[in-house]
């Protein structure tokens, strides 16, 4: 079927695209070769890429189709025993200076243990391989390898590190769903130092349970703060108590936060003048969650409008196909990837578009539905121009002081 080419977005010469059959393209998704540059797009999935739902191995092989004849290599890590993808063939999980002990020894719990195993390869990948590291849940959308050409691989820019902001103005915040930067980047390093100082706490953590509270956080504002949570069984959490656990639950987002506050002029690090001339932070609604923007959050509505059909010849737009249309025409033309949602947030939200995809499978590429389209659209097509950055204030630091030492 032919979809609508939305203004601002090109067709890819099919010479630049891998067109194989799905069981190709899985093929060598699944037998990832040594590393030998820093052109890589990580990912993690704790029981490896063969046991990832559907519709998240489908935005994994668009990432590959898209980007692997550009010279990118896409990399599934899991901790599958005797899986090439097992990320203790590309780091040394035994090392204290790259895992806190509960990784080393597979000891992590809680209700988000994978969720925080996957947190804890994101740096120690790009410190020692470099790249790109994504959530599986990361449709991308935009043109990668343009806007690594024209930052990170640049020697003329001043870029080293490529994010989303947090979308705050108040504060210095990132997401850490889509990270990149060249190995050894000094930003990363001091983040895994002080994500390490937090897991290492009272002996050694085995869940971020409590990590808001840390003393090496001290002054860095929460996360949230309007949300509230009723519970399955009819208790309520107030935003207070979610500001914790959302806190708790992006520990890592707090770390990267603390180290855009810090200047450690012992340690040469100013954080703030490091985060405005180095950082390119993609806005983080525009960039990837216009989804979200365009249904005010609302799951269900996302879901049952990328599930129409368009259209047929003679008929006419009903207006639910038209705000589908201009969901599909916005992400394609303006957004540098989409993020499909699926933790902490089901129990704010019940549901996501991501979790209802994952629980009906197939339902995203359904032949004639703006879901195809847009499934279409990431693989065949890319925007005519990479995303700006947020232009982050200069702001105060949150910390003057060593970064693993309390400072009150």
């Amino acid at each position: 079927m032919e979809y609508p080419l939305p203004s601002g977005v090109h067709a890819i010469p099919s010479e630049l695209l891998d067109l194989r059959p799905d069981a190709d393209i899985d093929f060598d998704l699944l037998h990832p070769p040594p590393v030998t540059d820093v052109k890589n797009v990580w990912f993690f999935w704790h029981s490896g890429y063969a046991h990832m739902h559907p519709y998240t191995q489908r935005s994994v092989r668009a990432w590959h189709r898209r980007f692997s004849k550009q010279g990118w290599t896409i990399r599934i890590m899991d901790r599958l025993p005797g899986s090439k993808g097992n990320v203790a063939n590309f780091l040394d999980v035994t090392d204290p200076a790259l895992f806190p002990r509960c990784f080393i020894d597979e000891t992590i719990t809680g209700t988000y243990a994978l969720q925080h195993t996957s947190d804890l390869v994101r740096w120690p990948l790009l410190l020692q391989h470099g790249g790109v590291y994504a959530d599986v849940g990361m449709m991308q959308i935009g043109d990668l390898d343009k806007l690594w050409n024209e930052t990170i691989a640049n020697p003329h820019s001043p870029y080293e590190v490529l994010c989303y902001s947090g979308g705050d103005t108040d504060k210095y915040s990132i997401t850490n769903y889509f990270l990149g930067a060249l190995p050894d980047n000094a930003f990363f390093a001091r983040c895994q130092k002080l994500l390490l100082v937090l897991w290492g706490a009272d002996g050694g953590k085995t869940s971020t349970d409590g990590m808001h509270a840390s003393p090496l956080l001290r002054g860095i504002p929460l996360m949230g703060g309007e949300f509230t949570i009723t519970e399955d069984d009819g208790s309520f959490l107030g935003p207070d108590e979610v500001s914790r656990l959302l806190t708790d639950y992006i520990i890592q987002g707090q770390a990267a936060t603390a180290v855009m506050g810090l200047v450690d002029a012992q340690d040469s690090w100013d954080g703030p003048a490091y985060s405005v001339a180095h950082v390119y932070a993609i806005d983080f609604m525009e960039g990837s969650q216009l989804i979200n923007d365009f249904t005010a959050w609302d799951g269900q509505r996302a879901f049952d409008l990328l599930s129409l059909s368009l259209p047929k010849d003679g008929e006419q737009e009903s207006d639910e196909q038209r705000q589908a249309r201009e969901i599909v025409e916005a992400c394609l033309s303006r957004s540098f990837g989409f993020k499909l949602a699926h933790g902490l947030i089901l129990r704010v939200n019940k549901v996501t578009l991501g979790s209802l995809w994952r629980d009906n499978p197939g339902v995203d590429i359904v032949l004639g539905t703006y879901a195809a389209w847009l499934r279409h659209g990431i693989v065949y097509w890319t925007q005519n121009s990479i995303p700006g950055s947020v232009k982050l204030p200069v702001l105060p630091p949150t910390k003057v002081g060593r970064l693993l030492e309390d400072t009150e």
